[in-house]
């Protein structure tokens, strides 16, 4: 052993420690942020599919039901989306005071301090309810939950500041936020120039050791509102008052917003949206290092606590709001393409039309599956930086997806602007969550793949470590040690992935599933491919992969597609194995293995490394791409599944809110159920070539009480199709009454005429 160590793993070793890329602190306290889970097992190129399915479902408890269906559909039923966003611009204040009173603030924060104590999954499907009745109502419920001042006391902070705080965030008393976006430092929080500089200062009345700090901030949700706000800086100790270095690093605070030196900005309105969001500035704020989240020992670690505490918040807010919006989808548009006809048939019959309702109602099978999943570790425990990366990624793309189609297929109906447009607020929204909470564009291409190949990797991160180490004697043990071990991994996965892909998964490990069996083979396939591909790629490119973004960001695809596709058929499992919904599963399947492939063919045409991209074509994908997604019919079926009511339906779009008013959902529900139960009399009529209920009537085509429901489904399908107009004064403040719209158009070519 010693041989090896000396002689042959000692020049490795060497020469891995000159090439090694330098880390920046932000970088390694994101990689050691969080926990890895399923996604560690995906990186093995050999999953265990027991272990998966062994993990007991997310639940909620009879208390978090409770909840469910009392204040939260009572909130929901005071909302009203059209008002809030283009009359009051905010949520009314007696919908603020309910927020507070039913604690859906405290939702994350243990009873003892007088919250509400709910596991994830339960924060998880609250978001996820009032998402499907008004985005800015979730957004300010979801944000004191997730990454924020109460997240970081539970975790991090010091007992008598939980004991302070915590009850006072969770009955409102304080509203909280968080500052970490400046003009300086969006995505890359190292180069934050807000600043705290240990000094001495006056603090109510007494002098005491703290930080005068100085910041600006920006888009900060609840920030206009926040009586207390989460502070991320760079803490500086010019005159050594608390040990001997000048640069302490990134450190997180509790500010109370009315401290002299703090300003509240004025609001933004991101993308129409109007949730509270605005800058503060701070000047010159001091505050006592007992301020400092966890006090003055974690001083400089607050990058770290930021990364922990987002590897479960990103794990759940955005990607509830996105599972919503893509059930939302599905549920409106299938009810939409099935009452509205051109041509005398249902615009969902045509096959231009069940290309994006399947598209839909796949999307919304997948991401509710993820979601339920990610939310059954966050249960147990775990923190999995990974995979919530992935959710916030692959849940906030795929909704706009989703959302488009939905926008397309109901046309005008969603482009006019009104009370009775329940699609065009949330198709507005959409950009926000793609770009909050990190990125779209940067998680895909840096940190799926970036962090998820260190994290998951069984070796990856003790190699890296080894190198790492300060005693050369102890980290070339540690390198031996796990170096070898890798290699015999590596040769294990070639020859796993060169017989999986051979004989395409045939003998890959399954477990009997009945006809989904197939689909965990072809994982296990992939996931082996990926593995050795992932190998190759860090041996041929060392540090030099965490530049070479594009091989990134599709090494990242095919992980993420991994992890969706083993949540799709978790929820399957979990659900009774529902052949009505397979269908469903088929076409996630068949999407994902299209991804999968075609993502292996763009790494393996574009790896710098020719003769191994020869090799691993070889290995791995020796005739191409080969799969072109779902089949006409499971497109056709998936389609019709949205189209008609049933228990698959229900299934697919559980647990939205459904508020029994006037308003343009209200008024679909009920035509699409008047549309469908009238169907075997509308058949009728068109077998006699009769349109006009009154004549079918007329001739005992149909009796009176039929033509009577006829009629009323009718009716119900005109008041869904009206549209929403204005008078001009409603509009614009140029008018003032309805005949100075014309008078002023009449001055105006006057005008030009004379001119």
């Amino acid at each position: 052993m010693s041989f090896r160590r000396d002689f042959v793993t000692k020049p490795i070793f060497s020469w891995a420690r000159g090439v090694l890329p330098s880390m920046s602190d932000t970088e390694r306290e994101a990689l050691e942020a969080g926990d890895v889970w399923w996604d560690a097992d995906l990186f093995t190129g050999n999953p265990d599919w027991s272990k998966l399915l062994a993990n007991a479902p997310a639940t909620l408890t009879a208390e978090e039901n409770a909840f469910l269906n009392g204040p939260v559909d009572e909130l929901c039923a005071m909302l009203d989306d059209w008002k809030i966003n283009w009359e009051w611009r905010d949520l009314p204040p007696e919908v603020w005071d309910f927020i507070k009173v039913h604690k859906f603030f405290g939702m994350i924060i243990p009873r003892e301090y007088g919250g509400l104590g709910f596991s994830p999954y339960a924060h998880s499907e609250v978001v996820r309810k009032i998402s499907s009745r008004c985005l800015a109502a979730a957004v300010t419920v979801m944000v004191p939950n997730s990454l924020g001042p109460g997240e970081l006391l539970m975790r991090f902070g010091t007992k008598d500041q939980q004991q302070q705080w915590l009850p006072r965030l969770a009955d409102g008393r304080d509203i909280p936020c968080f500052g970490l976006t400046s003009p300086e430092a969006g995505s890359d929080a190292a180069a934050m120039i807000d600043s705290g500089i240990i000094c001495k200062g006056n603090f109510e009345g007494r002098e005491v050791l703290g930080l005068r700090l100085n910041w600006h901030k920006r888009y900060i949700t609840l920030g206009p509102v926040a009586t207390l706000l989460g502070l991320a800086f760079k803490a500086y100790d010019p005159d050594h008052l608390v040990g001997s270095q000048d640069e302490l690093g990134i450190t997180v605070a509790l500010i109370p917003t009315h401290l002299p030196g703090v300003t509240i900005g004025h609001r933004h309105l991101p993308a129409m949206q109007v949730f509270q969001n605005g800058p503060n500035w701070g000047k010159d704020v001091f505050i006592p290092m007992d301020y400092i989240i966890g006090g003055q020992e974690r001083l400089g670690q607050g990058w770290k606590m930021l990364m922990t505490a987002l590897a479960a918040g990103r794990g759940i807010s955005l990607p509830s709001l996105s599972a919503a919006g893509a059930a939302y989808a599905a549920r409106t548009t299938g009810a939409y393409a099935r009452i509205r006809e051109q041509f005398n048939v249902p615009i969902g019959k045509f096959e231009g039309i069940e290309e994006p309702l399947a598209r839909i109602a796949g999307t919304a099978y997948l991401l509710d599956a993820a979601r339920r999943l990610t939310c059954a570790a966050l249960n147990q425990g775990h923190h999995p930086a990974v995979i919530s990366g992935i959710m916030k990624l692959q849940a906030t793309e795929r909704m706009r997806i989703a959302i488009d189609d939905a926008m397309d297929i109901h046309g005008g109906k969603a482009v006019i602007d009104g009370p009775q447009n329940y699609i065009g607020n949330l198709y507005r929204s959409v950009p926000v969550g793609i770009t909050v909470e990190g990125a779209n564009i940067l998680t895909r291409n840096l940190i799926v793949f970036g962090q998820g190949a260190i994290r998951a990797h069984p070796y990856l991160l003790q190699e890296m470590n080894a190198l790492g180490e300060s005693d050369r004697a102890k980290g070339l043990d540690a390198f031996d040690t796990a170096f070898w071990k890798h290699v015999g991994h590596s040769v294990t996965t070639l020859f796993r992935a060169w017989g999986r892909s051979w004989t395409r998964g045939m003998f890959a490990p399954a477990p009997d599933a009945a006809e989904a069996t197939g689909f965990y083979r072809q994982l296990s396939r992939y996931s082996t491919a990926f593995a050795l591909c992932a190998d190759m790629a860090l041996l041929t490119l060392g540090g030099a992969l965490k530049r070479k973004e594009m091989l990134s960001a599709r090494f990242g695809d095919i992980l993420s597609e991994l992890y969706l596709l083993s949540a799709a058929l978790k929820r399957w499992q979990d659900e009774g194995r529902q052949a009505t919904d397979f269908v469903l599963l088929e076409w996630c399947m068949a999407s994902g293995f299209r991804t999968i492939e075609n993502r292996f063919a763009e790494i393996l045409a574009n790896l710098p490394n020719r003769f191994v991209a020869f090799v691993l074509s070889f290995l791995i994908q020796p005739f191409g791409a080969r799969v072109l997604g779902p089949s006409d019919r499971v497109i056709h079926q998936c389609a019709q599944l949205i189209l008609e009511p049933s228990a698959a339906r229900d299934r697919l779009t559980p647990d939205l809110s459904h508020v029994d008013d006037d308003g343009g959902i209200a008024r679909l529900e009920k035509a699409f159920l008047l549309v469908t139960g009238a169907e075997d009399i509308a058949r009728r009529m068109r077998a006699a070539h009769i349109r006009d209920a009154k004549e079918a009537v007329a001739r005992g085509i149909i009796t009176q009480v039929e033509g009577d429901q006829l009629v009323a489904a009718h009716e119900a399908v005109s008041k869904v199709i009206e549209v929403d107009d204005f008078a001009p004064e409603a509009l614009s403040p140029i008018y003032k009454k309805p005949a100075d719209v014309h008078q002023f158009f009449q001055e105006l070519g006057e005008t030009r005429a004379a001119s």
